[in-house]
């Protein structure tokens, strides 16, 4: 292990020391006229780029693994062996040079998670004025944000008020105003103002260090073109060794033989779909979309059927009450109403908590949340027509007219009773914006159906649908129903995609092909989902579906290219040797310089998808492969 380390901390030194070696022998033959200075600069420059070669070839091995190193290493002690002194050292030089070379490009491919690493807070402030190491922050410590200083932990501001900026969160620069109740996020930048916050996430556990760990594991998940690539090279590797042996075998000519070896590594096949897909991964991350691995962007890529949630996905999910119509309500009711409401999270519950403002807390018993339907407690009924009709109440031709005339208008309906109707909430959810766009513009990119999965009712459904120009819609479902929806899909040979708000849609989401959660940011959403919209901009889904149709394509352009080399090398090899062409032009050194060259070709090209921007011009064309 001491060994490794070594090599890998001192490899670009080594590197250098080779190309010095190499520059001294051909000055030796040329200028000195010496041929033991040649000979023996060559071979020591053999030497020194042998050594990691062989070590990672014999490290490998342990693993059952027949790796390129290993090609490489035997072609050139056989390369040793004939007293091909030149190829040999330009060989072990080229590997050397072209793994520095793949390390840097790499590096920038994977400059996303870099930067955020980079911004990752490293200290605290306490209201004391102490500075604290960011790993000393325990939760419910209180901490002092000033103008321009980092929020260092997830967490509540209980006093003051700011402007914050949460790009490397959501990917958007906009500051958002924040005050006293509001979550803030660790990695955010407040940008005006002073905060006092109480902290309820650290370390590894806030939103931010989640997003980092997400990004850093979805770069090293494989896809399945890296998969097949995997045991391509798992059977293609060894057959070029024992083909190469036999060659030997039947021509006697080692020269070939050894040749074979170094111009059938496929290095630029290996490496040319990871590269890739970590691009693209990179890519999202900087737009707040986090994709969990290069799987996830092939399906997204073949995703032929989108279905949508309504409320917090089409919608915004700021809920407020429009029309209230009373019919009799108490105010000793209403107590209770507000009472019975804030035990739930749904985004109507709030609306209506909202719009009672102030309330008188009141005891209630027999709590139940009916899937569906609503929440009852005791005598009282918050919910929808049918929750009603189960209990025996039912609406008058008043009721049922002033019920249909808010639906039709598009407003969520909430009916509230005890032993008669006595409220009625029509309650709105502004649709997100450029909603109708970005679904115009997933259809020109490819995805043939979209399809609106709602417990809300058939009317307001319908009304939101025709707004954002959805022809089908599936309204009244429960959690299960829309879950047995994906799975019919599914069944029917369609490559679905859900995207929802990832809490009550979480069996749907882990059902689908590809399952989205939009603008959470919340632990299920991340947990669940495959594909995460940090922002609450609606573009990025379309932005999302571009990038997995780019990244895919990259990752088919980079096996071709690497394909081709191969091919290329063994047939000059095999019409060069019939024409006595190989000793002048296919030979070791080229082969290698030839492969190294292909692999850095193969990261430039997936390097183009580090500013991908296809989806933000005038007319949003995205290729359709």
């Amino acid at each position: 292990m001491k060994l490794q380390a070594l090599l890998k901390k001192y490899s670009n030194q080594l590197t250098g020391l080779s190309a010095l070696l190499i520059l001294i022998a051909y000055s030796g033959k040329y200028l000195l006229n010496s041929y033991f200075l040649w000979a023996f600069a060559l071979l020591l420059a053999t030497f020194i780029g042998l050594v990691p070669i062989a070590f990672q070839a014999v490290q490998a091995l342990k693993f059952k693994q027949v790796s390129i190193e290993l090609l490489v290493s035997i072609a050139v002690i056989a390369a040793l062996f004939i007293q091909e002194y030149e190829e040999s050292a330009i060989v072990t030089f080229l590997f050397a040079f072209g793994a520095f070379l793949e390390k840097k490009t790499l590096e920038k491919t994977r400059s996303s998670i870099k930067s955020l690493t980079e911004i990752t807070p490293s200290t605290a402030l306490r209201i004391s004025g102490e500075v604290i190491d960011i790993d000393d922050v325990k939760i419910n410590d209180e901490l002092l944000v000033k103008t321009g200083a980092q929020v260092p932990v997830d967490g509540s501001i209980y006093e003051g008020a700011g402007f914050v900026n949460e790009s490397s969160i959501s990917g958007e620069s906009a500051e958002i105003k924040k005050g006293v109740g509001d979550k803030v996020f660790a990695g955010t930048l407040l940008e005006n103002g002073s905060l006092l916050i109480q902290a309820e996430k650290v370390g590894e556990d806030t939103t931010f260090g989640k997003i980092i760990e997400l990004v850093e594991e979805a770069q090293d998940t494989k896809s399945s073109a890296e998969k097949f690539i995997d045991r391509f090279a798992k059977y293609y590797t060894p057959s070029v060794l024992v083909l190469s042996f036999l060659i030997f075998i039947v021509s006697q000519d080692i020269k070939l033989a050894i040749t074979l070896l170094v111009l059938g590594c496929p290095g630029a096949l290996v490496i040319g779909p990871p590269v890739s897909n970590v691009a693209g991964i990179g890519n999202g991350a900087k737009k707040g979309i986090l994709i969990k691995g290069g799987n996830i962007m092939t399906n997204f890529s073949q995703t032929d059927l989108l279905l949508f949630d309504k409320t917090g996905t089409l919608t915004k999910g700021k809920t407020q009450v429009s029309i209230t119509k009373n019919y009799g309500a108490s105010t000793e009711l209403i107590n209770q109403v507000a009472m019975l409401e804030s035990q739930s999270d749904h985004p109507l519950a709030k609306a209506i908590i909202d719009e009672i403002g102030e309330f008188t807390k009141v005891p209630l018993q027999n709590i139940e949340v009916i899937k569906g339907q609503g929440i009852s407690a005791d005598h009282l009924l918050i919910g929808n027509e049918k929750l009603l009709e189960n209990h025996q109440i039912f609406l008058n031709a008043q009721q049922k007219n002033d019920l249909m005339k808010l639906q039709k208008h598009g407003l969520s309906t909430v009916l509230i009773a005890d032993d008669k109707v006595r409220l009625l909430y029509g309650i709105t959810d502004e649709i997100r914006p450029n909603v109708k766009e970005t679904l115009t513009r997933l259809k020109k990119q490819g995805i043939k159906e979209l399809i609106m999965l709602t417990g809300d009712n058939e009317s307001t459904a319908q009304s939101i649908a025709q707004q954002v120009g959805i022809s089908q819609v599936y309204a009244n479902l429960l959690p299960e129903d829309k879950a047995k929806i994906v799975q019919d899909y599914k069944l029917a040979g369609k490559k679905v995609a859900f995207i929802g708000d990832g809490i009550n849609d979480s069996p749907s989401i882990a059902l689908a092909d590809v399952g989205i959660a939009m603008s959470s940011g919340t632990d299920i959403a991340i947990e669940t989902s495959d594909i995460v919209l940090m922002s609450s901009n609606f573009d990025n889904l379309s932005y999302a579906h571009s990038l997995a149709k780019s990244t895919r394509k990259n990752m088919r352009q980079n096996i071709l290219i690497a394909l081709f080399v191969v091919i290329f090398l063994l047939s000059g090899l095999i019409l060069g040797n019939s024409s006595g062409f190989i000793g002048q032009y296919v030979n070791m050194a080229t082969g290698m310089f030839v492969h190294e060259a292909s692999i850095l070709l193969v990261i430039l090209n997936a390097m183009r998808l580090i500013p991908h921007k296809k989806i933000l011009s005038k007319n949003f064309t995205v290729a359709n492969d």
